[in-house]
């Protein structure tokens, strides 16, 4: 049977899941900058099975505006310059043969606000999933009441801890998503 102690810890993880996944996602979007971080969990076809591309090569930054890509095996040059061209993340590798070469182009304002829109759709989403994840919570605090487990002021303190983790989390997200959008909007 769970305790009151164990759906408060049990919530807080999957909060904290939920925020790093948003961070996550907000790594793979685009800046004006070069980031390891868009390309390195790319799926690679490498013979016959999908690996992620950093698992497969060595991944570099030498300056703001270039990914240097050094595969451990040159025969999978061709499938990592693939799997990049797919991903459709608006650059455009050169492979001379040894190494791939991502340079990132700059961004236009119209792509910036886009790429805004984008992290503030995955900050929302990341909200729906913290307050999901509070509704949850409340409903085993409720039933933990209800079943005599716990105390009516252990329940009213319990409800309060949860909101205030949903607050803390969506907070968090919010720094997040602003930090983000400087990021973006900076050229």
């Amino acid at each position: 049977m769970e305790t009151l102690e164990d759906i408060l810890l049990g919530t807080e993880e999957q909060m904290e899941k939920a925020l790093q996944f948003v961070q996550q996602q907000f790594a793979g979007l685009r800046t004006g900058k070069a980031s390891a971080s868009m390309v390195e969990n790319l799926q690679v076809s490498y013979y016959g099975s999908s690996v992620r591309l950093r698992e497969i090569a060595n991944i570099a930054t030498p300056d703001v505006r270039l990914i240097v890509i050094n595969a451990y095996d040159p025969t999978a040059l061709a499938a990592i310059e693939k799997a990049i061209i797919s991903a459709n993340l608006g650059v455009t590798p050169l492979n001379d043969g040894r190494v791939i070469r991502v340079p990132i182009p700059e961004l236009s304002e119209e792509r910036r606000r886009e790429l805004s829109k984008v992290a503030k759709q995955m900050t929302e989403k990341g909200r729906v999933a913290v307050r999901g994840i509070r509704q949850e919570a409340n409903e085993k605090i409720k039933t933990l009441a209800k079943d005599s487990k716990i105390t009516a002021d252990e329940k009213e303190n319990g409800l309060k801890e949860i909101q205030t983790l949903t607050d803390n989390y969506v907070k968090k997200l919010d720094e997040a998503f602003e930090k983000k959008e400087k990021d973006i909007m900076s050229i």
